[in-house]
């Protein structure tokens, strides 16, 4: 189940990730240093904020098993000797990091099934004054499934993410194998050297990386539909290494066929398996915007419990789990607004500019709550929580502000969305 809900939104990111990368208007040659230079940066960064930070760290602080930065908020508030001031700000970075949460909800849907439903151009240019029509069939059918609750949108969708993993594992070892210095990787010499090479350009690309980390906070707010054993097992025993196998597949292919940098996902596949692949692909970008829909339930409840948000219907969707949830009126605000979405911005390349800016705020915002907590409720002293969420401070504030030079190409609007939802 957790396989099917959660992983959806990071387990989508090679499909555009390393493609944007190595996108025309970065500059960047393709060769053995700056091929190894970028996978580095893309390996460290999914260790140290996935695994380190999200997994390790802030999914230790659970309010009575949710998860999500409006518990990370209610556990801050519990601390007895809390001063006006510092209610307030700490009020004010939850309620605005859980509003660009909901921005985030918004893109994901719609980036994911139109980069998905784009493949199609690759297998006949007839498809193409279709893909939009086709894009907004597919994002209502998934709002439609809705109050089925997460656990049988689970069961449905957990052996496809299964399939899809071990695809991500086999079409990365596949072409590994032509190209095994790949491997490397895992030396961050390869990432400082690429960065002290070209301090400008990797600042830049930056705010492509991050799209291999996008989801970390989905999975700490879907921790409330399933729990942590599922995520952290399911996490380092299949996704993470899938994941990797996959981005390093990516690399070795470019080094050796530095044509295919036009689309490296599709092109790991041999001719006969395209098709296939594609209709893969788009199952599970369906499922990506999955993970986002149940941690934007989980917040919003959080936050009506809080006294943060008006009373909504709320639908209890499992017997057993009382964190599996439906809210009809937020379902179809989400769905006009990805249908709204869609239409203004197109494409999936266009939308990209928007993506990312939501994601790395709302990450800042997570770590100073973490912080906050690991002092005032796990009782670790200032010294230990400092050096802690310091380093992880600086790699969320570099991802921020290489997003940041996206401001204006569309990423104005899920901060527009942000404040709206702070606002009210």
């Amino acid at each position: 189940g957790a396989l099917g809900v959660v992983f959806g939104d990071i387990g989508t990111s090679p499909l555009y990730a390393l493609k944007e990368c190595f996108h025309a208007s970065h500059g960047l040659a393709i060769t053995h240093e700056n091929v190894l230079g970028l996978l580095s940066i893309i390996f460290w960064s999914i260790t140290l904020v996935v695994s380190i930070k999200y997994i390790a760290f802030i999914m230790r602080a659970d309010n009575n098993g949710e998860g999500g930065i409006m518990a990370l908020l209610a556990l801050s508030l519990r601390h007895k000797n809390i001063s006006p001031w510092q209610r307030l700000a700490l009020v004010s970075i939850g309620l605005f990091g859980a509003a660009l949460f909901f921005g985030d909800g918004i893109i994901t849907p719609a980036i994911s099934v139109l980069s998905a439903v784009e493949g199609l151009k690759l297998v006949t240019p007839v498809f193409e004054p279709y893909i939009i029509p086709i894009t907004i069939a597919v994002l209502v059918s998934l709002f439609m499934i809705q109050r089925h609750g997460t656990s049988s949108v689970g069961k449905l969708f957990g052996p496809v993410m299964l399939i899809w993993f071990a695809t991500l594992a086999i079409l990365g070892i596949t072409n590994i194998s032509q190209y095994p210095a790949v491997l490397q990787l895992i030396n961050p010499v390869w990432a400082i050297q690429f960065i002290a090479t070209y301090p400008v350009i990797a600042f830049i690309t930056l705010g492509a990386v991050v799209l291999t980390v996008t989801g970390g906070e989905a999975l700490y707010a879907d921790m409330g539909h399933f729990g942590r054993k599922p995520i952290r097992y399911a996490w380092f025993g299949l996704v993470c290494p899938a994941l990797l196998l996959n981005y390093c597949g990516q690399g070795a292919l470019l080094l050796t066929h530095p044509e295919a940098v036009e689309n490296p996902f599709y092109q790991l596949a041999p001719s006969w398996f395209i098709i296939p692949l594609i209709a893969l692909a788009t199952l599970s970008t369906v499922i990506a915007s999955q993970a986002v829909i149940s941690g934007v339930f989980s917040i919003a409840r959080q936050a009506m419990q809080l006294g943060y948000l008006p009373r909504f219907e709320v639908l209890h969707t499992s017997a057993k789990e009382i964190g599996q949830i439906y809210i009809p009126v937020l379902n179809w605000i989400l769905l006009v607004s990805i249908i709204v979405l869609v239409l203004m911005f197109k494409s999936s390349s266009n939308l990209a500019s928007a993506y990312g800016i939501a994601v790395t705020m709302t990450m800042i915002c997570d770590t100073i709550l973490a912080a906050f907590v690991a002092v005032t409720i796990w009782g670790w002293s200032k010294r230990l929580a400092t050096l802690v969420a310091l380093p992880l401070l600086c790699v969320d504030f570099a991802f921020f502000g290489a997003t940041s030079l996206k401001f204006l190409q569309g990423g104005w609007f899920p901060v527009l969305i942000g404040i709206s939802a702070f606002t009210v």
